[in-house]
């Protein structure tokens, strides 16, 4: 049993001189600190200056996307894919995804994030990586057959999950349609009806371009949330990732639904130079997550920057007035992200699972304190992140990948 202390910050409180006492797999109880001395603690990380959070949820990534760092910046979406993207991914093989899967994977879980959902090529590599590194990860292998791309032959989305379902403690197989414009109307309904028999969850790009929109109603003469409805996808079990282009009434129908949206604005304004006013869509009832998308174009994976990104498109969006605040932020990057991915976590109480982030904010930018969640959305960053425990085992501790056994430069010597 060891104990993170500081100031515990999730989304529904903030207990000063806190401690978080871990044992096992799970939380096991939320106390004052000065009770630390009557318990039989192993261990104890933190303190005075430090806060613990619970562990950021990045619920859409394309990790092995390191690679294409800084490739095509500043190309819209369907330019960015068909001229820089899906020419190089056809180089892939499974070794290299595996590769640039550990960096990304170490990247995310050193700047904070303890779970992330990943969709891409090749999805055992990156699985693999996952378990290596230690972070929870749900994983997709991406297929699409209006698009003539071996690599996502849909039989093996199919296969890739059965392959992986209930083997892994920290690995979680999903169901990885592209887009609602690169996957058939027939595929689409296969896979819906593969996620009710299984439980599966379906993680896809829903209405991230221009073209993908004007594409699919030509194709069908109704939008992404029409399908998705029709083919039987739209639900509960359903992640969709971006929704720029969906507006009004498609949002409050979607947010209706009982499925996710998660919300990429770093990317979406990177690629398209807007992203989605999430209002409509959250008045209905909608579950927001928040993720970083993929190092190519968002630059680096970072939760904190992608909940700044989130508070100033907000805010831009609302022209000022009642903007986004940032307790509701920091909520769609930990509870958000839990729920859209049906995980006992995101909070830190008792029974909980023990992914828990602790930051050292001896530092400017966290003076005075009077408000960390402001100071979690506008001041902090991954570099601030000291400890990351998974599943209630330290993982990441001072620049440390535990379960490597590497810091950054041994990492970075295989690249």
């Amino acid at each position: 049993m060891f104990a993170l202390v500081g100031t515990v910050v999730d989304a529904e409180k903030v207990l000063r001189n806190h401690a978080v006492l871990v044992d096992g797999k799970t939380i096991s109880a939320v106390l004052s600190a000065d009770e630390l001395r009557s318990l039989g603690v192993d261990r104890i990380y933190g303190g005075d200056g430090y806060l613990v959070i619970p562990g950021l949820v990045n619920a859409h990534t394309h990790v092995a996307m390191a690679k294409f760092r800084g490739l095509g910046d500043d190309l819209p979406t369907e330019k960015w894919l068909e001229e820089i993207i899906w020419p190089m991914e056809r180089e892939w093989t499974a070794e290299e995804v595996g590769r640039w899967a550990l960096l990304g994977t170490a990247e995310a879980l050193s700047n904070g994030s303890t779970v992330i959902n990943d969709h891409y090529f090749f999805a055992d590599g990156i699985a693999k990586a996952a378990e290596r590194v230690g972070i929870r990860a749900f994983v997709g292998q991406t297929v699409m057959d209006l698009v003539d791309f071996p690599l996502a032959e849909p039989g093996e989305g199919f296969r890739f999950f059965e392959r992986w379902d209930g083997r892994s403690e920290l690995v979680t197989p999903t169901l990885a349609p592209h887009a609602t414009n690169t996957v058939s109307f027939e595929l689409m309904e296969e896979i819906a009806e593969f996620s009710r028999d299984k439980n599966a969850l379906i993680h896809i790009h829903v209405a991230q371009s221009r073209e993908e929109v004007r594409s699919l109603r030509k194709r069908y003469g109704f939008g992404p949330v029409e399908y998705l409805k029709r083919s039987g996808a739209l639900g509960g079990r359903l992640v969709g990732v971006h929704g720029v282009y969906l507006q009004g009434e498609e949002l409050r129908e979607y947010g209706m639904s009982g499925a996710t949206l998660v919300h990429c604005p770093t990317s979406n304004v990177r690629l398209e130079g807007r992203t989605v006013d999430l209002e409509p869509f959250v008045s209905a009832g909608g579950n927001v997550a928040l993720a970083n998308d993929s190092p190519n174009p968002v630059g680096i994976m970072d939760m904190f920057l992608e909940m700044r990104a989130a508070s100033l498109v907000g805010s831009f969006l609302k022209g000022g007035a009642e903007p986004i605040g940032s307790r509701d932020i920091f909520r769609w990057a930990t509870v958000g992200g839990a729920k859209a991915l049906g995980i006992k976590a995101g909070l830190i109480k008792s029974g909980y699972l023990a992914d828990l982030v602790l930051i050292n904010a001896k530092k400017p930018q966290f003076l005075p304190g009077k408000d960390p969640y402001s100071h979690l959305v506008h001041s902090a960053r991954g570099s601030d992140v000291e400890m990351v425990v998974v599943g209630g085992e330290i993982v990441y501790r001072n620049g440390i990948f535990v379960k490597l056994g590497l810091d950054w430069s041994g990492l970075m010597e295989k690249f």
